[in-house]
């Protein structure tokens, strides 16, 4: 995920966009700087259900006790929202994520309200897993 900017970071570079044109445009290139996934992440049982598009995460502790991701979609825009949530998720601890507000973040990007609905209801249902499978791992 070191390829990824942090949340303010990510925020700022969102801002800088011009229109939704140049946003869609650098989600697809943060969906371009995930790290390649390896063939255990594509088993169903790492496949987020209630996306349109094919997606799989996969959540993993690391000795900080800090939470590493891996994902990926079939779909470049989902993917590129793929690596928008794991800006807002990457260096927490499961705790953390089980109480990080994204929507405060989904707000200072804008981001809900130019998705169309199927788009809307894929990206909560990824929340909704990396939250349930957090609170798992908490």
């Amino acid at each position: 995920m070191a390829n990824l900017p942090e949340k303010e970071k990510l925020v700022r570079n969102f801002n800088r966009c011009a229109n939704w044109e140049e946003k869609y445009l650098y989600i697809i290139e943060l969906g371009d700087k995930l790290p390649e996934s390896s063939e255990s992440l594509y088993q169903p049982e790492n496949a987020i259900s209630g996306c349109q598009s094919q997606v799989w995460i996969t959540m993993h502790p690391q000795p900080d006790n800090t939470i590493a991701f891996q994902g990926d979609s079939d779909a470049a825009i989902v993917k590129g929202l793929i690596a928008v949530v794991f800006c807002l998720y990457q260096g927490l601890t499961a705790q953390e994520i089980v109480a990080l507000d994204v929507r405060h973040w989904f707000e200072q990007l804008a981001l809900t309200q130019h998705l169309t609905p199927s788009r809307s209801q894929g990206l909560e249902a990824m929340i909704r897993a990396i939250r349930v499978n957090a609170q798992a791992l908490s």
